[in-house]
């Protein structure tokens, strides 16, 4: 499917913040795929599924694991001529992937533990980094300008 054309800007920005709960992260993919029919990337399209797929991801883990209870976690989506930049920031220092850009895959046997594997066989670039105050944020980057998203 081919990419939409970037109107007005060099940049579009999203930028929400969710209650760290189950039904939070469901709102965070619901508002996510609102925002990208708005800029272009109708629903269930190969784009639209692409990104949603990988905020679900993040959106689980910053729930899951990054869970500190009365703090929020954030989703920012960057929008650039040539790429997708999704963030998902929650506040616990704990428990961090790896910096270094490689999933560490779970046993056989394990029923979970495989989210940043699906992360980083759908985007182009993934890692960690600092945010100011406690936390950190996870992020994705999909390609725009080449033929896959």
């Amino acid at each position: 499917m081919p990419i939409p054309a970037h109107p007005r800007t060099t940049s579009d920005q999203f930028t929400h913040r969710f209650s760290s709960t189950r039904r939070g992260a469901r709102l965070a993919r619901l508002l996510v795929l609102q925002q990208l029919d708005e800029w272009g990337f109708p629903y269930r399209s190969e784009p639209s599924d692409l990104i949603t797929a990988i905020v679900a991801e993040l959106a689980a883990n910053a729930v899951t694991h990054g869970r500190v209870p009365g703090r929020d976690f954030e989703v920012q989506l960057t929008r650039t001529v040539t790429a997708l930049r999704v963030e998902v920031t929650d506040t616990r220092t704990e428990d961090r992937p790896p910096i270094d850009g490689t999933p560490v895959t779970p046993p056989p046997d394990s029923e979970t533990g495989r989210g940043l594997l699906l992360v980083a066989g759908l985007a182009a670039r993934w890692g960690v980094a600092e945010r100011r105050g406690p936390g950190k944020t996870v992020w994705a980057e999909i390609d725009l300008t080449c033929g896959r998203t």
